[in-house]
């Protein structure tokens, strides 16, 4: 694998136990990667199952904890921008949004990925965190660490429709690894979705875990959709806030915040600032990768209508009977 591969897709820092565990896992050939295991029903690359190891062992949540969740490429960047900015309304005042750290740092660097931390930190601090803790993940629910499912903290779980999520993971990874992906045809990467091989997978055994969960729990997991952050934006931040216990008062609404967290967290405004697209991660990612289109329904430009309906045939059948529906 090249050198300029992220450190996510890399394997040098794998601990002996970590390898040795590999030889027991269900492997397959990535799309991304050599090879990817199968943990806990879910495929990862190496590099981010260490870090879900670390996690699992290390990480005690609090009850003030707040936690993102998402499959990746489902509004993670922005979903961490919404709630960085609504959390720190008071400490960092949007009428004075000239100084704002998000106009300067990019989200990713603001919210730490807590598996993305514990492979390159293992020994990674958390108690540091300012009260409440804001941190994301992409870990199924069921491999959550105990103290994540045993405590109050809140969980805040966003869904994309699979096929824009699956066209943003494709094009994310030919930005971030275009060598390994040049002789991978999109025909086989759908495939391999469908069958729940990929990156992440499978999608809806990731969906439904926290799903039911919202429903079961409702004042701990909170389900929200990217469809309805981007068509309902300040309604859906007014329904986290709530979820939160950080609701806003008439005097906030009057004052216009809510549209004010709208327009600093915009993808426009987001994707155009110097950090966003001329920045680097400390993992090597550049930031710019982050930001393509965000559109609703964008997977248009990408599938063909067969391999559309070859994702839909398959969500269909795997949701079928839970009571959550896919627009577009």
């Amino acid at each position: 694998m090249s050198s300029s591969v992220p450190d996510y897709l890399r394997d040098e820092n794998l601990t002996q136990e970590t390898r040795d565990l590999f030889s027991s896992l269900p492997r397959e050939k990535g799309w991304l990667v050599s090879q990817m295991y199968q943990y806990q029903g879910i495929w990862h690359t190496p590099a981010l199952l260490q870090g879900i190891l670390n996690c699992q062992n290390h990480f005690q949540a609090k009850d003030s904890d707040i936690i993102l969740v998402t499959n990746p490429k489902s509004g993670t960047t922005w979903l961490k921008a919404l709630v960085f900015a609504l959390l720190n309304r008071h400490k960092f005042p949007l009428s004075s949004s000239g100084d704002h750290p998000l106009l300067v740092t990019n989200p990713h660097l603001l919210v730490p990925f807590l598996e993305g931390v514990y492979y390159e930190s293992p020994d990674f601090d958390f108690s540091e965190l300012p009260s409440p803790r804001l941190m994301n993940t992409h870990i199924l629910h069921f491999s959550l660490p105990e103290s994540a499912k045993s405590s109050a903290c809140k969980i805040v779980y966003c869904c994309r429709n699979p096929k824009d999520m699956f066209v943003s993971l494709w094009h994310f990874g030919k930005k971030l690894a275009p060598e390994e992906t040049a002789d991978y045809p999109i025909e086989k990467a759908v495939k391999a979705f469908c069958e729940g091989k990929f990156i992440g997978g499978p999608f809806w055994d990731h969906v439904l875990e926290y799903w039911y969960a919202s429903r079961e729990n409702p004042s701990k997991v909170l389900f929200v959709t990217y469809e309805e952050l981007k068509t309902q934006t300040g309604a859906e931040i007014k329904r986290i806030a709530e979820f939160l216990g950080c609701g806003f008062t008439g005097e906030e609404e009057v004052r216009g915040e809510v549209e004010e967290i709208v327009k600093l967290c915009s993808f426009e405004r987001l994707s155009n600032l110097e950090v966003n697209r001329e920045g680097k991660l400390p993992n090597g990612m550049e930031t710019k990768a982050f930001f393509r289109k965000g559109e609703i329904g964008g997977w248009r430009d990408t599938l063909s209508e067969s391999l559309a309906e070859e994702i839909d045939r398959n969500i269909e059948e795997k949701f079928r009977g839970s009571g959550l529906k896919f627009s577009c």
